[in-house]
């Protein structure tokens, strides 16, 4: 049994790790705490969860020492608050932003500060199986990556490792749901603003670029492009990516780069069909689930192939990929409490 902390367990990403946990007989939720809201039942906040558990909220200060502690703090608290959480476990599986990067100055460059506790981004692993299985499998300190990095990521990595990308470049455009902002309300969450709306909230400079520039690079980051759009759905990140090959390149040479590189991947999916409405991956299929759906099409007169790659902005963008992280970290089937399909219709 692995006791286990959520802190800042009030959020969506919060929610949905207590959903992933409570069905775990090898995991036990030994706190949550929201300061806000401490001392009420954690169905009040998150209702899908009512009669499901008896856990309450509580203070930070209240916890008790874990196996494993999940933060789930607003931006540039966890880092800020380091001194305090540090006592709460030996493990720490990070869902903010505040240790994804290994490299201070391009923090600084996005975030617009100096990191505040700079040496820890040497001893924090990016949390993506995908990528970094054997090094998260070792550590004890994980920075899961941000939703939609994940989705770019792991949708281009196949090209980048076949060496396949033109000048290690390429062009993302991303749509992402509500969620992705949190449960906070604000003037461009209000549901008037919101509805039938789609904002390009983030054309260039978005947090994430440096994200998918690290993991994409050989040995070097790579050019990224990165703009971002919300768009009316609550759940769901789709990337379309656009890169130009090194050599000629056909459909089967795509194919079998692709089923090379998922063949051993448990959440990997390739979707590409040739008739009917699911041809390429789409978000609403994926909602509640940990699986990444990723399509492509190929122009052959350009040699320009556009990758389209989809997830639960939530899940596989947040505490899915998270609980994934700890399955390795526990030595515990890297599957478990993950492998359920999403519902159609929804």
């Amino acid at each position: 049994m692995t006791p286990v902390n959520i802190v800042g367990a009030s959020g969506y990403a919060g929610g949905e790790l207590i959903r992933l946990l409570l069905g775990r007989a090898d995991v036990e939720i030994q706190g949550v705490s929201s300061e806000s809201y401490a001392g009420k039942p954690v169905g009040r906040l998150h209702p899908n969860l009512r009669g499901a558990t008896a856990l309450k909220f509580r203070e930070l200060r209240s916890l008790d020492a874990a196996d494993i502690t999940f933060l789930c703090l607003p931006h540039g608290e966890a880092s800020e608050r380091w001194d305090d959480l540090k006592q709460l476990a030996d493990k720490f599986i990070d869902l903010s932003a505040d240790f994804r990067l290994t490299d201070g100055r391009a923090y600084e460059k996005y975030y617009g500060h100096p990191h505040p506790r700079e040496p820890l981004l040497d001893q924090f692993v990016y949390g993506m199986p995908e990528r970094m299985r054997d090094a998260i499998r070792e550590s004890s300190f994980v920075a899961c990556g941000g939703c939609n990095a994940t989705a770019a990521i792991l949708g281009l990595y196949p090209l980048f490792e076949a060496g396949l990308v033109a000048e290690q470049s390429a062009i993302i455009e991303v749509k992402a749901g509500s969620s992705e902002a949190g449960r906070r309300v604000s003037a461009t969450s209000h549901h008037p603003e919101r509805s039938g709306s789609v904002r390009a909230f983030a054309p260039t400079g978005h947090r994430h670029t440096a994200e998918i520039a690290q993991l994409l690079g050989n040995g070097q980051p790579a050019t990224v492009h990165l703009s971002v759009s919300s768009v009316e759905m609550v759940r769901g990140a789709v990337a379309t990516s656009h890169v130009f090959t090194t050599e000629p390149t056909t459909e089967r040479d795509l194919w079998q780069i692709y089923r090379d590189a998922f063949k051993d991947e448990p959440f990997m999916r390739l979707v590409k069909e040739s008739r009917g409405s699911y041809r390429y991956p789409d978000p609403k299929l994926l909602a509640g689930t940990n699986f990444c759906d990723v399509g492509f099409a190929l122009d052959p007169e350009t040699g320009r192939v556009v990758v389209v790659s989809a997830i639960d902005n939530l899940m596989k963008g947040a505490a899915g990929q998270a609980v994934q992280c700890m399955n390795l970290m526990t030595g515990a089937d890297e599957t478990s409490g993950l492998t359920f399909v999403g519902l159609h219709p929804a």
